[in-house]
């Protein structure tokens, strides 16, 4: 068994990278031996660095200069050594393809066949039309989509940040998904990656009213028992009221959906933009732009949102970057007037960054030359700020001590995205080796030794709380997921129990009953897909 004080990514390396070793409370010399155990390379340990975010003392090992392909460990004298790890210019190529897969293991409303499931296959489920909560006696087809956590959800909100992340992965780096995934639609014409996307997005279709509103969510009244399986979960399934956020990220996708599709499919392009016109006009015509919150009989997740201008901001740029309409420009620049939201942010309640994006990608000819700098220069001003922020830490990474909140890997992917977006608008390497550090310390390179995915690593996520991966009889977790992983605010008896005292780094517990450190969702997944995408091409 490796030691826990010597920490590299567990999935390993490829040949071009940075490769460093972090070492806990020790300085001195390190090695790295092959598979032989013969040495192959020898350096000092340098440091240290006082961690905040872990309380570790922390020493580093440089062994970027180690480029031949093969299998390797390190040691340390006196500490022990990590586990075996691959030098290999396919060395993430696996776990990327398993973070794309894990999609298709959320759907709902299909059976998963052994032939592409394997032992976690199960029946279909959520069959059933939901109820219209404000019109009971309205019924209306629900199936479909993915299940958007360790729940069965579905919620408009984060479907489209999961979207977004898995559309931009493929724009940016359409070479890396190339291969199939396996999924029934993989002998298809279509990537597999747009045909896994499509499945969420004809969702999404019928949660568009017939006057262009969008229902928040569709879920049962309270969550099911954690050892449910979908197709045994029989409550009545209800549309959740339409929501100025839900309408606002369902025009952003469809409008990006628009432009992707349109080389693969342009018929279900045009759907796609007809949709995300008609929610458009309800947009602009609404007054009441208050968030969500649930109806008082709905425990479910309620994805609240009180800032609403950043989904009008995020639609009009992806709007205008489809269309080129003139119409959509004057809302963003009204937007930008006087931003009372973040506009540099990709989560799922604060969604500027998409917005900014969108219009940093424009055809130059289009855009305001003094919007595309003010917003040019706030993106890169945030990536060297975070690379300062990685030089800083023991680990590398770009998370403060306080961003270990609900999701942080969320947190590190997000950043890791800007990273390599800011490499991408300014053909800066700083920046893009600082995002695979973030991605090195999702895959073991961390205080924990902990590979934060299901099914990898020598320290793989084995107990997350995920409803089908608890209730199916599989010694083994749906391969593929992203943990939430450390959580300082502790947000659940089994955290507390095991984790109460820690520093922000080491307040994780692998239990499925810790929903606040170790659920997963689809919009976790889709940050680390889109990272994990710049590793697996040739245009990173």
């Amino acid at each position: 068994m490796a030691t826990d004080r010597i920490h590299v990514n567990q999935m390993g390396y490829r040949p071009q990278d940075t490769k460093h070793v972090f070492v806990n409370d020790q300085p001195g010399e390190f090695q790295v031996v092959d598979s032989k155990d013969r040495v192959v390379f020898t350096g000092i340990l340098e440091g240290p660095t006082k961690d905040d975010a872990s309380g570790d003392t922390v020493y580093r090992g440089d062994f970027s200069n180690l480029v031949n392909e093969g299998e390797y460990r390190v040691l340390v004298t006196g500490i022990g050594s990590t586990a075996l790890f691959p030098i290999s210019k396919f060395a993430y190529q696996d776990i990327h393809r398993a973070l794309q897969k894990f999609f298709y293991y959320q759907r709902c409303g299909m059976e998963l066949t052994p032939e592409f499931a394997g032992e976690w296959a199960h029946k279909a489920c959520h069959l059933a039309h939901g109820v219209v909560h404000e019109e009971p006696d309205v019924h209306l087809p629900s199936s479909g989509g993915w299940h958007d956590a360790g729940d069965y959800g579905k919620y408009t909100v984060a479907a489209a940040k999961a979207v977004a992340d898995m559309l931009l992965a493929y724009e940016f780096f359409p070479d890396a998904f190339a291969d199939e995934v396996g999924i029934p639609e993989s002998k298809d014409s279509m990537p597999d990656l747009l045909s896994e996307v499509k499945y969420e997005l004809d969702w999404m279709l019928k949660m568009q009213r017939e006057d262009g509103s969008v229902f928040h969510k569709v879920t049962t009244r309270t969550f099911p028992g954690l050892d449910v399986m979908p197709e045994e979960d029989h409550g009545d399934l209800v549309f959740s009221p339409v929501s100025f956020t839900a309408v606002g990220t369902f025009v952003a996708t469809m409008a990006m959906a628009a432009r992707l599709y349109q080389s693969v499919d342009p018929e279900y392009a045009r759907l796609c933009l007809s949709a995300a016109e008609k929610s458009w006009k309800w947009l602009t015509n609404m007054t009441d732009v208050r968030g969500f919150h649930n109806p008082p009989d709905i425990k479910t997740g309620e994805y609240g949102d009180s800032v609403t201008a950043d989904e009008l901001y995020w639609a009009a740029a992806e709007m205008y970057r489809t269309t080129g309409d003139e119409r959509f420009h004057e809302t963003v620049k009204q937007a930008l007037s006087n931003p009372n939201f973040p506009i540099l942010e990709l989560g799922w309640a604060d969604v500027g960054g998409y917005g900014s994006l969108a219009y940093l990608l424009c055809d130059q000819s289009a855009v305001d030359r003094g919007i595309y700098k003010t917003l040019l220069d706030a993106w890169l001003a945030r990536a060297d700020e975070l690379v300062d922020r990685a030089q800083k830490d023991g680990y590398e990474i770009t998370l403060l001590p306080q961003d270990y909140i609900w999701g942080s890997t969320m947190l590190l992917m997000n950043q890791a995205i800007h990273l390599i977006v800011a490499n991408r608008l300014s053909k800066n390497e700083k920046y893009t080796r600082s995002a695979t550090n973030n991605f090195n310390y999702l895959l073991g390179a961390n205080p924990l030794g902990q590979c934060y995915v299901s099914g990898f690593g020598e320290k793989p996520l084995m107990n997350p709380h995920h409803r089908p991966s608890v209730a199916d009889g599989v010694d083994m977790p749906v391969p593929g997921m992203v943990s939430g992983g450390p959580n300082a605010n502790l947000q659940d008896s089994a955290a507390k129990q095991a984790a109460s005292g820690q520093p922000p780094a080491r307040c994780f517990v692998d239990d499925k009953e810790s929903y606040s450190t170790n659920e997963i969702t689809i919009y976790w997944n889709s940050s680390a897909v889109f990272v994990s995408a710049s590793l697996c091409t040739n245009n990173g």
